[in-house]
């Protein structure tokens, strides 16, 4: 046998020892864990990012183990500084308030809530306070998926509704008008919405960006069809449609604003329409370059899904 074939045949023998004893990198590795989520989550280099990746876990965990959501959630609450930055901690405060409704700890939420507040109050940007007071006003209103105080939500939104409506610079105020009516129609108050409804559907119809264009005629419609005005809201919601569908330039624009329309589909009680609207927009986000990007706005189409099927 000729000397190279022979080196070859060693070559390729040595390999197939060396991937025996090291394990072959092409072999499948077996879903992640959840301590191997939570030790993936207690990584992320700011406590903003740390609290934000346990409150997902925590999530997972909310199905089918309540007492240790409970203790991820709590140890995601501890990670927060009380003098973070609120356009970053509000959210994520949000979203541990809600995970405490969903496994029925209603106290511990009521502590996040507050936390919230408090940092909000240092907002001085009236978009961003308003957006947050949508926020929030969201999760202390819903029988859903909140704490179903109604009277602290509408001193919230009727908080964010007058900064939207006086603060706000006109060019954002759709937006910030877009997020009031989202809260009012998400808590269960879309009749105290009424009043601001037809200014937002007015600034809707200017609006040249499409995403706060659909978003806008989106919240609108939710609270047309809340409030039981069904034509109304039928034909907002076709002109939501038609703007977040015109979306071609940005992938995550394009999905995020599909979720809002979806939304508002739901709102009026058409399931298969939503579901429709969220494999759109699932095609959308599997598009989106940027990695966590992707994660986020795939897992944001996730959330709403369970809530449809």
């Amino acid at each position: 046998m000729p000397r190279s074939i022979q080196s070859l045949l060693v070559f390729l023998c040595c390999g197939l020892v060396a991937c025996g004893s090291l394990g072959c990198s092409s072999q499948k590795k077996g879903p992640l864990t959840i301590a191997d989520m939570l030790a993936r989550a207690r990584t992320a280099k700011s406590p903003e990012g740390k609290a934000r990746e346990l409150v997902k876990v925590a999530v997972q965990q909310a199905a089918t183990d309540k007492a240790g959501s409970a203790s991820t959630l709590a140890e995601a609450l501890s990670t927060l500084p009380p003098d973070g930055q609120p356009l970053a901690c509000v959210p994520v405060l949000v979203d541990i308030a809600t995970t405490y409704c969903d496994i029925g700890q209603r106290s511990a939420a009521q502590k996040a809530v507050t936390m919230a507040m408090t940092l909000t109050e240092q907002v001085t940007d009236p978009l961003g306070r308003t957006q947050l007071l949508a926020q929030i006003g969201t999760v202390q209103g819903s029988r859903e998926t909140g704490l179903g105080d109604v009277a602290a939500a509408k001193t919230t939104l009727a908080q964010a509704s007058r900064m939207a409506t006086a603060d706000v610079a006109e060019r954002f105020r759709g937006k910030a008008l877009a997020a009031v009516a989202s809260g009012y129609a998400e808590a269960g108050l879309a009749a105290e919405a009424k009043d601001m409804i037809g200014t937002l559907e007015e600034l809707a119809r200017g609006l040249d960006d499409l995403r706060p264009k659909a978003e806008a005629f989106a919240a609108a419609a939710s609270v047309r069809a809340a409030a039981g005005d069904k034509e109304a809201a039928a034909g907002l919601l076709a002109e939501a449609a038609k703007a977040a569908k015109s979306i071609d330039d940005f992938p995550a624009n394009r999905a995020y604003a599909l979720i809002a329309v979806a939304k508002a589909y739901r709102t009026d009680g058409d399931l298969k329409g939503a579901l429709a609207l969220l494999a759109d927009a699932e095609k959308a986000a599997s598009k989106v370059g940027d990695p966590q990007q992707q994660k986020d706005a795939l897992r944001a189409i996730r959330q709403l899904q369970a809530k449809l099927e």
